[in-house]
C-alpha cells in the first residue's frame, strides 16, 4: 500500500480515534526525505551573538536537521525572505549554497527557521497564508532547502498557518516541516500551536518543544513539574504523544549550553535519561509514562553554534544517544 493511499484512508480520522484504537501508524508522519528515524535538530545562527560563529560546513555531523536561523519579515503580510548577515563570514551566496548541498549530499535536511524571539512574521488570514506559503516555496526553490521551521514566539492562527503549510507541502511534497514551540503552547490539543501541527499531521516532520525560559508547567498527570529535570522533560512530552502526535514528531527541545537560554539548561546525561524513559521505560524520574515510545524522534538544541562554544557536548553525547537508540 502506498503512502499516498494510506494518506487517503486516514483522512478524516481523528488523532484520538486513532490513539483509542491503538494504530497510531507511520501514516507517513515521517514523510521527510534524509530525516533519520531518531534525528537530531540544531538550529544555525545567521549572525553572531557572542556563540561560536559558523559556516553550515563547521556544523557537526551529529546533526541531522540544520534550521536556518531566521527568515525575515518583508513589508508584504506572511512573506518571507532570507539574506545571509556578513558576520557569518560567507563570500557569496552560492558559497553558502553550495554548504547546503554539501550537507544534503550527507544525508542531512536544512530547513529555514521562521520567527525566533523577535521573530514579527504574521499569517492570519487567506492573503497572508498565501504569501506564506509562495515566499517559502521560492526560497526553497531558490536556494535549496529541504523545508521550513516553525518558531513563532507570538502566537500563530492554526486555521491560516494550516492552510500555508499545506500549500508548501503541495508544492514540495518531501518536505521537511519541524516546529518548536514554547511550553506553554503544547499544553493542550487545543492550543493554536498544538491545532496547528494536528492539522499538518500526515506530513510534519517533529515537533522540537522547547523545554526551556519556561517556568514550571503542567505535565500530563496533572501535576506541576519545575523546568530543568526529567520529570520536566518527560511529563511534558507525554502531553503531545497522548494529544495525538505520533512517536516520529516529537522531540526534546534544550539549550546547548547554560549561555544560549535564560534558564531551562539542563546537563546531557538528563536529556538521555528522558529519551531513556520515554523510549525504553529506563532511568525515569518520579514521573513514568505509563506505556512507551520506542519510535520518539529524538532531540533539537539551540544551538549548533552554542554548543561549539561548550565543547559540542550535545553533539557527542545526546547525538550519539539519539542515534543509538533502537
Amino acid at each position: 500500500m502506498t503512502a499516498r493511499l494510506v494518506k487517503g484512508l486516514l483522512a478524516g480520522v481523528s488523532a484520538a480515534a486513532l490513539l483509542s484504537a491503538g494504530t497510531v501508524a507511520d501514516a507517513d508522519a515521517a514523510d521527510a526525505a534524509a530525516v533519520p528515524k531518531h534525528a537530531v535538530t540544531g538550529y544555525w545562527q545567521n549572525f553572531n551573538n557572542g556563540a561560536t560563529v559558523q559556516k553550515l560546513k563547521d556544523v557537526d555531523d551529529a546533526y541531522d536537521i540544520i534550521a536556518v536561523s531566521f527568515a525575515d519579515a518583508t513589508g508584504q503580510p506572511g512573506a518571507v525572505t532570507f539574506s545571509l548577515d556578513p558576520a557569518v563570514g560567507y563570500g557569496s551566496v552560492d558559497d553558502f549554497k553550495a554548504d547546503i548541498k554539501a550537507k544534503q549530499a550527507a544525508g542531512k535536511a536544512v530547513v529555514l527557521s521562521v520567527g525566533g524571539e523577535k521573530g514579527s512574521v504574521s499569517v492570519s488570514d487567506e492573503a497572508s497564508a498565501k504569501n506564506f506559503a509562495d515566499s517559502v516555496n521560492k526560497l526553497m526553490d531558490d536556494y535549496g532547502f529541504n523545508g521550513v521551521d516553525i518558531d513563532l514566539e507570538n502566537g500563530l492562527n492554526s486555521t491560516y498557518m494550516t492552510q500555508a503549510l499545506k500549500a508548501v507541502h503541495a508544492a514540495h511534497g518531501d518536505v521537511v516541516v519541524t516546529m518548536a514551540p514554547q511550553t506553554i503552547d503544547m499544553q493542550s490539543p487545543q492550543n493554536e500551536y498544538f491545532k496547528t501541527a494536528l492539522g499538518i499531521k500526515d506530513f510534519l516532520t517533529a515537533v522540537n518543544m522547547q523545554y526551556y525560559n519556561s517556568g514550571s508547567m503542567n505535565g500530563c498527570d496533572g501535576k506541576v513539574y519545575a523546568q530543568g529535570s526529567v520529570d520536566f522533560l518527560t511529563s511534558l512530552a507525554c502531553i503531545q504523544l497522548e494529544g495525538g502526535l505520533d512517536p516520529s514528531q516529537v522531540g526534546i527541545g534544550v539549550p546547548a549550553s547554560s549561555s544560549a537560554a535564560g534558564s531551562g539548561y539542563v546537563s546531557p546525561s538528563v536529556v538521555n535519561a528522558a529519551l531513556d524513559c520515554l523510549t525504553q521505560g529506563s532511568n525515569c524520574g518520579s514521573f513514568k509514562p505509563s506505556r512507551t515510545y520506542p519510535g520518539l524522534r529524538g532531540a533539537m538544541t539551540w544551538s549548533t553554534n552554542w554548543d561549539a562554544s561548550n565543547g559540542n557536548a550535545f553533539a557527542n553525547q545526546v547525538g550519539g544517544h539519539v542515534h543509538g537508540l533502537p
